[in-house]
């Protein structure tokens, strides 16, 4: 990859970092309320990725975000206030610049006329068709301006001088300069007065000032734009005097002094550029923050620390064999070296954790739609967006959230009429909240909803044959009849609902990654769903079980507790597995070696051990041989390797060279075959 194109793909990260902060900042903007700070970051954003994309050579994204810009700077300067028309226009176009730059990434043609019918409502808006307008207030005094009337040429004399830290601010002249070369015919005139002698020379601070002479057509809020981002770091004077050159010779001067000063101003920075390296050599002016790296390298990374795990628990498994006697200082470099593959480990996959708000911030947008769709008034509070998880998760844990929070909007929260009945403001409030919780991510989803209403979803799933008539269910087994395939209690199928399979996408979703699942509601208060996922995919804390002659693993976080009952605790159901008897609670247990089909395993509980594991908002007791131990395990897909199997979520291998089979706990209760006859009688 060449330099040029190293930049391009920088420019189209970057593009999508400000446009998700541009996006968050617009559903931010109240209607009618100049929010000044807001504006201009939203501002910033739009500018942002027009200079980049005028650098770059395109042209369809530069005269698209300069129509936007030009919408934003009239709410800036208060001549038009935001509405919620207005606020949806930028949302708009902040989607056809998303798709512009989407479709530039692949190298692709954006058509002439994209975005046509956006860009007219773009400045329909700015003409004040679609805006509240507002009395205009003074302009600020923050740079000396001298105007005059309009005209179609005109001078501009310009000063400017930047404060010594303008190169902290990761501002760089030669772009503002080749911005105004862009408006005219410019001539430049460098102020070296300020330049110290070469021992107090810092090569971070900018000493240089620059008075220049600007013959344009471009009215004088265009040569102010070019200074946005530096105004409060610099001194800025600007004049206009009218010009009237001869027509045809004008469009020929400005080009050929366009050259003569882009190539003067080049040529300046590269000279520039070689004294600083001449007289400050290798030195370093600041150390960097973050870098970014191809997610190709993090993931062979992580992929080669797995392996060193593996290759360290061969090493202690051997290491337990010899006599400490003999081998002392081999098994203090054995534990050293398990101590540091943790912390190396641990470092690795912090690598990986990325915050969700990188999946949070879609959210808002969401609900705005769906509600306004609707006809509902729905505010969205976001809660520990900083929380972290792997990238792997977080790539797949978008359609879910999505799913369930269009599902709050449409099912939970009620219409303004019905909520106004039920004595509840009229604004209903989603919360989406993330936190660490025993080594998983709890995302929960609450609103102030109706609630779930059990008849309705009991009736409905008894009609669509999902529930037999006479089935006795519990309120929490009702509650999750909504995860059933093709349940909807939607009366008519919309864009929104009612084809009956979003939850249940969700559930299977969230399943796939390891997690789960549940709902609590409170009937005519709201509901609350409470998902569960492993913070990594890679590598987790294990229990190595033994079951007859095989071994398997059970993640650490699914354990509450392993018991050895006694015989009298155990009660056959018929038709169903055993239940066991812990303090009051009865327990299903699931047998390993009915489910496996493994030989030679104990299959009386009062003799095998029981692992009390939790899935959900359900416990169940793992039957088995021995418990070995705990360990850290790599995680090796079976999907890749081979055919999936039920109740098996992946493979690793141990420390003697053997592989095990990691337990699918959300799937193991389905697979239990029906109890037959108690094992104490066979």
């Amino acid at each position: 990859m060449d330099d040029m194109e190293e930049f391009r793909q920088v420019f189209f990260t970057e593009c999508a970092e400000l446009l998700a902060d541009m996006e968050a900042r617009l559903l931010h903007l109240k209607e009618g309320v100049t929010d000044s700070e807001a504006l201009n970051a939203i501002f910033r954003c739009a500018h942002s990725i027009k200079g980049g994309s005028g650098a770059f050579g395109l042209d369809h994204i530069m005269r698209f975000t300069h129509a936007l810009e030009a919408l934003l700077d009239k709410m800036r300067d208060g001549s038009l206030l935001p509405t919620r028309d207005s606020i949806d226009i930028l949302l708009k176009s902040a989607d056809i610049v998303t798709q512009m730059i989407d479709t530039a990434r692949a190298r692709g043609q954006i058509a002439d006329d994209f975005g046509a019918d956006v860009l007219a409502r773009l400045k329909a808006a700015t003409d004040g068709q679609t805006a509240i307008p507002a009395p205009k207030p003074q302009p600020a005094a923050d740079a000396e301006v001298v105007e005059v009337g309009a005209a179609t040429q005109s001078r501009y004399t310009i000063s400017f001088r930047p404060h010594e830290e303008l190169f902290a601010s990761g501002n760089e002249p030669l772009l503002i300069l080749r911005e105004l070369a862009r408006l005219g015919a410019l001539e430049v005139t460098a102020d070296l007065s300020r330049i110290p002698v070469l021992e107090e020379l810092n090569p971070a601070q900018c000493f240089l000032g620059w008075t220049m002479e600007l013959v344009s057509e471009a009215p004088i809020e265009a040569v102010q734009e070019v200074f946005e981002f530096v105004e409060d770091i610099a001194d800025i004077r600007i004049s206009q005097e009218v010009v009237e050159p001869a027509p045809a010779e004008w469009h020929q001067q400005i080009e050929e002094a366009q050259e003569r000063v882009l190539e003067r101003v080049a040529d300046a920075a590269v000279a520039k550029a070689a004294e600083k390296a001449a007289e400050k050599g290798a030195e370093k002016t600041a150390a960097a923050t973050s870098i970014r790296v191809d997610l190709e390298k993090v993931d062979r990374l992580v992929n080669m620390v797995g392996e060193l795990v593996i290759t360290e628990a061969m090493l202690r498994a051997q290491a337990r064999h010899l006599p400490p006697e003999q081998f002392g200082d081999l098994m203090r470099g054995v534990d050293e070296l398990s101590h540091h593959t943790r912390e190396l480990q641990e470092a690795v996959m912090a690598v990986r954790m990325q915050p969700v708000k990188s999946i949070f911030s879609r959210m808002p947008r969401i609900v705005r739609d769906t509600a306004a769709q609707l006809g509902k008034d729905i505010q969205l509070v976001l809660s520990g967006e900083n929380t972290e998880v792997d990238k792997t998760v977080i790539e797949q844990l978008g359609d879910p959230l999505t799913h369930m929070i269009r599902n709050s909007v449409d099912h939970g929260i009620e219409t303004p009429d019905q909520r106004a009945w039920n004595d509840k403001p009229l604004e209903g409030t989603i919360h989406l909240s993330a936190y660490h919780r025993s080594g998983r991510i709890i995302i929960e989803i609450s609103d102030d909803g109706a609630g779930i209403n059990r008849s309705r979803v009991l009736s409905k799933a008894i009609e669509k044959g999902l529930v037999a008539p006479d089935a006795q269910l519990t309120d929490e087994e009702i509650d999750h009849l909504i995860f059933l395939p093709g349940f909807s209690t939607a009366e008519t199928v919309t864009s929104v609902s009612g084809r009956g399979v979003g939850m249940d996408v969700v559930k299977r979703n969230i399943e796939s990654l390891g997690g789960h699942v549940r709902v609590t509601n409170n009937p005519g208060k709201g509901s609350v769903f409470t998902v569960s996922l492993p913070l990594t995919l890679a590598i987790l804390d294990g229990m190595i079980v033994r079951v007859g002659a095989e071994n398997y693993i059970i993640p650490i976080t699914s354990i509450i507790e392993s018991l050895r009952p006694k015989a009298q605790e155990v009660h056959p159901v018929q038709g169903k597995s055993d239940v066991i008897n812990v303090r009051g609670e009865f327990v299903p247990l699931v047998y390993l070696h009915r489910v496996f089909k493994v030989a030679g395993a104990e299959g009386d509980p009062s003799k095998a051990l029981i692992v009390l594991v939790e899935s959900g908002h359900q416990k169940m007791g793992l039957v088995v041989d021995e418990l070995i131990g705990q360990q850290q395990v790599v995680i090796k897909s079976l999907e890749a390797n081979a055919d999936p199997v039920k109740g098996i979520s992946g493979a690793t291998i141990l420390g003697d060279g053997k592989v095990s089979l990691i337990l699918e706990i959300n799937e193991l209760k389905s697979l239990q075959p029906t109890h037959v006859k108690h094992p104490e009688a066979a």
